[in-house]
């Protein structure tokens, strides 16, 4: 079998033929960029469109590793197009049309190249089906470590930063360009299947099962997964939204990890304190028992913890993290890949306040022990440019912290508050630049920053204390 992918049509797009595409391109249509031309990944993500949601349908088999299935994206032309790519890693195509015409295509490496019968002009909707199937594989990200597809002893997992979407479905795989998310899974019958979102309704089909998941707030790529296999689901309601943790069979039941997440809505409540309103429609966790997951990744909605972590006991201080992630790297999105210390900066700061508030030691406490110990003679990247073999580092983790801790001793408790809840709303659901944080600061503030910004951002050496 193959799978199916269809572009479909954004909202709010005028023309009286529905969004079709043109029926012939002139000389003003030109082909979409091969990479969306973030500096760091220049070749990561597309040009030449905005999609606006994808839909997946999608079968897997653990005893063979196929995948096949249906799924429907939407997207509207941002340039007069001539042809378009979608990232998709390692896996065929067999057949593409647009707006229900057949269309061209070819695959080179991870790029899938459409081009359509006609040109596709700006601001128009257009719809693309794409039949694709075969074995996924996971990407050798040298920054993390292993992501996309990996194939376990009684299912899969799909995950990773910064790419991994693609190794599975045809996307356009760069944060800057958000979208609404639904997944319709397919496995054998006694396997679960834990996704972004709410969860919908499972429907058996002889020996085989379908889960239903939709994340309706627009999510970055890297943002989206899938767990396959034997998982305890706890499911439950808080603050009127859905909590659905998973563990993993082979863990401990009443072991560190299930007593850990089962603290996320506490935790939630705590954050929101701080940050402004919870920004989705569910929360959880999931806990999988995979070696390989060598990390905690803030997947929207659900974040997802590799084993490691519990393994000196419960550790509620990762899972306030990755729910910092929530506000900070999931709703206020990255539009750049050199910005990732807005994610973990903000993030890091959120284990003190956990800390803080949990009496183990102050937020003033961790940022000196932080201040002290942190490697300012061996660090040669910066927080707000560290490379990007080093988006990980810990310039962007440990200085990023403290950075957010500095800025808030720089312009008062007052100002600082205000600016992060006025940063998690305005930005809500969209993506954003650290020179927008520099302008909302100044302006929540009334400090002239650059200063500040360009010691504890862009120099290596080494800022005094606030």
């Amino acid at each position: 079998m193959v799978l199916a992918v269809t572009l479909v049509a954004a909202s709010g797009c005028s023309g009286d033929d529905g969004g079709k595409a043109a029926p012939a391109a002139s000389s003003s249509f030109t082909a979409g960029a091969d990479g969306a031309g973030d500096p760091y990944f220049p070749k990561y993500g597309n040009g030449g469109y905005d999609v606006a949601a994808y839909d997946l349908k999608v079968k897997f088999d653990p005893k063979t590793d196929q995948l096949t299935g249906t799924a429907t994206i939407s997207a509207t032309a941002t340039q007069d197009l001539s042809s378009f790519n979608l990232d998709l890693s390692k896996l065929a195509v067999s057949d593409v049309t647009v707006d229900g015409a057949k269309a061209t295509s070819s695959v080179s490496g991870a790029e899938l190249t459409v081009k359509p019968s006609g040109g596709i002009a700006r601001g128009r909707e257009f719809t693309t089906v794409i039949q694709y199937g075969g074995q996924p594989s996971r990407l050798a990200n040298s920054t993390l470590g292993e992501g996309g597809w990996l194939e376990t002893p009684t299912g899969a997992i799909a995950l990773g930063q910064p790419e991994s979407a693609s190794t599975w479905y045809p996307v356009n795989d760069h944060p800057s360009d958000k979208a609404t998310w639904h997944l319709e899974m397919t496995v054998p019958s006694g396997l679960e299947v834990i996704s972004n979102g709410v969860r919908g309704a499972t429907r058996d089909e002889g020996d085989w099962t379908t889960w239903t998941w939709t994340e309706r707030s627009p999510m970055a790529s890297y943002l989206s997964y899938v767990v396959i296999g034997q998982y305890r689901i706890t499911t439950a309601t808080h603050g009127g939204k859905p909590m659905i943790t998973a563990v993993a069979d082979s863990l401990p039941a009443d072991g560190p990890a299930a007593v850990s997440i089962a603290r996320t809505g506490e935790i939630t409540d705590f954050l929101a304190t701080k940050f402004g309103p919870y920004p989705f429609d569910a929360n959880g966790g999931v806990v999988v028992d995979e070696q390989r997951i060598g990390y905690a990744l803030e997947t929207q909605s659900r974040p997802v913890y590799g084993p490691s972590f519990f393994n000196g006991g419960e550790n509620e201080t990762v899972v306030a993290h990755e729910l910092a992630h929530q506000w900070f790297g999931d709703s206020v999105a990255l539009d750049r890949w050199q910005d990732i210390w807005l994610n973990e900066g903000f993030a890091t700061y959120a284990e003190w306040l956990w800390d803080e508030h949990e009496k183990v030691q102050t937020v003033e406490q961790a940022f000196d022990d932080t201040y002290e110990n942190y490697g300012w003679l061996q660090t040669n990247e910066t927080t707000g440019d560290p490379g990007a073999n080093r988006i990980f580092g810990d310039a962007v983790y440990q200085r990023g912290g403290m950075t957010v801790y500095a800025l808030r001793k720089t312009i008062g408790d007052a100002a600082f508050d205000k600016l992060l809840k006025q940063w998690t709303s305005e930005h809500r659901d969209g993506n954003a630049t650290t020179d927008d944080l520099i302008a909302l600061a100044e302006q929540v503030s009334g400090k002239q920053l650059d200063a500040f910004f360009q010691k504890w951002l862009y120099e290596k050496a080494k800022p005094p204390k606030p």
